[in-house]
């Protein structure tokens, strides 16, 4: 079957490409100029595994933010892929992504980075991610900037209050009993929730 050029695929022919095996449309995709077209390219070259660590930088650069967001999603299973660029990206969903895929492969190497993001981000979106992005590496160094977390806005505060978990010491009970007497009802619970599986957990010990 004859490929079409890049600039003739839909979105339609890529997703079917996944399907039936046709990765020379999956590549022609990821270089049409309608940005939908290329990220669904990303994706089917991802299914076929035929995505390589230079498309997805190349990617990771792409002036549309909807391509470089699912280059950042897809990065998950490419622990080696750098994604220090989508960290300072100017598009917060894009950087929340990014947070995503590391703290999804318990990345350490960003992990001063994704400190100072979750301390002085000014959206409270990418510090919620960045909160819950240190949670899920579990790294004793990042523990500091979760409890800290614990000051911010309400959905910050609810996502450092589950990153707790990662972690243990005294310092992590203190934090956990003075959030079960949050301002935010579900900060407190989450709180209270913890303290009694920590409890639990003390007791069949």
């Amino acid at each position: 079957m004859k490929t079409k050029s890049p600039d003739t695929l839909n979105r339609l022919d890529v997703v079917l490409a996944s399907y039936n095996g046709n990765a020379d449309t999956a590549l022609a995709a990821i270089v049409s100029s309608d940005p939908k077209v290329r990220a669904s390219g990303l994706f089917a070259l991802h299914s076929l595994n035929k995505l390589n660590h230079e498309m997805l930088s190349v990617a990771l650069s792409d002036p549309d933010s909807s391509v470089r967001r699912r280059a950042c999603e897809l990065a998950r299973s490419y622990p080696t892929l750098s994604l220090s660029i989508a960290l300072e990206d100017s598009d917060p969903f894009v950087v929340e992504m990014a947070l995503w895929s590391l703290g999804e492969r318990e990345e350490t190497s960003d992990l001063s980075r994704i400190c100072e993001i979750a301390s002085s981000h000014p959206e409270a979106l990418v510090r919620e991610a960045a909160v819950a992005s240190l949670g899920a590496i579990g790294d004793r160094n990042g523990l500091e900037t979760v409890l800290a977390a614990l000051s911010d806005r309400p959905n910050v505060r609810r996502r450092a209050v589950v990153a707790l978990a990662a972690f243990e010491g005294e310092e992590v009970t203190r934090a956990l009993q003075a959030a079960a007497k949050d301002r935010d009802w579900q900060t407190r619970q989450i709180a209270e929730d913890l303290l009694e599986i920590s409890e639990g957990s003390e007791v069949q010990a």
